[in-house]
């Protein structure tokens, strides 16, 4: 083999990529026995070899079909080839070694080549090889540099490179979106789209979750079940969703400040397969969510019955939290909007005393509802005497009224 410089070396340098084979389909064109063309078209699918006896006007194959080209690599992937340094001459080569680099944007990256970490003496028509595997972390070019070097018939080091470049390329489009629930549960919705040129089957798609939570999955039904059936098979452009339940550790729970400050959520992990069982691996960078806005205060609702009769009295608690740097002088007001379908039973204007930072206060609530439906909790407002400011807190929860 001639390298660069037009210079003939004793020992040849190939590398063939490892892939699983693909199953080969016939080419079906057939037509009804009634038609011009008869029975001609169905008896050449049926002398095709690649047909399946009995089963010829499907597309299912009963042949492997060896790679012919090197194909895509898509990142998560394991890249597989051989690589082998064959002695062509009519004499022994001596002092023969190969080496391997895998060169990314970013980075060089050594490959193991040889079992036989010293060089070797090749003999006539024998060949040294091995086989690399390495584990694709990066999108874009990629340029695997092998490198062979031997003992000249001059009795000097002789060496020559060859360059393979190839893409890797993205298999997977990932979305998500957060919800910030009031019991400061945070629920994540995943999209996992293939876009690969082939069909994968989604073999796990779990969310580790970040110190700050607690994660439970909600695509399981009771029984433990996964809610897409047992296999997750998603051809080219079809996507899948995922929703994922997270609850703040108790130590974050307790504490308004932390629960503002718990952006991370954890990491996607998703393994597919594809070709005859082809493994990936894929996680995703830490997922970040918005923090909701509390302002000075926030306030929840505790025990707020899901549905009430109407015209019956029900009771829930207040739970008020100062969620700013300074204390709070609050009076809690109780309004009785003309539209609203609920009546407050209680006194307006109720002085709370003060509020520390970072405290919280409960206050028992009773109302009346007067319309059935689903209506939501209005008419609650909190005045600081301090900066003689007023906070309406609407529409923050609803209950079912029959």
């Amino acid at each position: 083999m001639e390298n660069k410089e037009g210079v003939d070396h004793l020992v040849a340098l190939k590398v063939m990529r490892l892939t699983k084979p693909a199953l080969i389909s016939p080419k079906i064109v057939t037509c009804d026995f009634k038609d011009v063309p008869g029975n001609i078209l169905n008896n050449y699918l049926k002398d095709d070899a690649t047909s399946v006896v009995g089963m010829e006007t499907l597309a299912a194959g009963q042949f492997l079909l060896l790679p012919q080209s090197f194909g895509n690599i898509y990142l998560g992937e394991t890249f597989s080839c051989y690589v082998c340094v064959h002695n062509e001459t009519s004499q022994p080569v001596q002092s023969v070694s190969i080496k391997a680099d895998l060169q990314t944007s970013s980075q060089r990256i050594p490959l193991s080549t040889q079992q036989h970490q010293s060089p070797v003496m090749l003999d006539i028509d024998e060949t040294l090889g091995d086989v690399i595997h390495h584990e694709v972390k990066d999108l874009g070019t990629h340029i695997l540099v092998c490198e062979v070097t031997y003992m000249s018939t001059y009795n000097t080091l002789a060496s020559f490179r060859k360059f393979f470049k190839f893409e890797v390329m993205k298999p997977l489009d990932v979305k998500t979106k957060f919800y910030n629930a009031e019991s400061d549960e945070v629920f994540l919705e995943a999209q996992v789209q293939n876009i690969t040129s082939g069909a994968i089957v989604l073999e796990q798609v779990s969310l580790e979750s970040s110190h700050q939570f607690a994660v439970k999955s909600l695509n399981e039904t009771a029984d433990g079940k996964s809610v897409f059936g047992e296999v997750t098979l998603l051809q080219p452009q079809e996507s899948c969703q995922y929703l994922y339940c997270l609850t703040p550790k108790p130590n974050i729970a307790s504490d308004i400040k932390l629960i503002a400050a718990a952006k991370n959520i954890g990491k996607l992990d998703i393994v597919w397969r594809s070709n005859l069982g082809e493994k990936g691996r894929l996680q995703t960078s830490q997922l970040q969510r918005m923090t909701p806005e509390y302002g000075d205060i926030r306030v929840t609702y505790d025990n707020l019955p899901s549905k009430v009769p109407v015209d019956k009295p029900f009771n829930f608690k207040c739970k008020i939290i100062n969620a700013s740097e300074r204390s709070l002088d609050l009076i809690l007001k109780l309004r009785s909007l003309q539209d609203s379908s609920l009546i407050w039973c209680g006194i307006s204007n109720r002085k709370l005393g003060p509020l520390e930072p970072g405290n919280v206060k409960y206050i028992d609530l009773t109302a009346v509802p007067l319309n059935t439906g689903l209506h939501s909790i209005t008419g609650i407002s909190l005045m600081d005497l301090f900066l003689k400011r007023t906070y309406d807190y609407d529409d923050l929860a609803s209950v079912y009224i029959y």
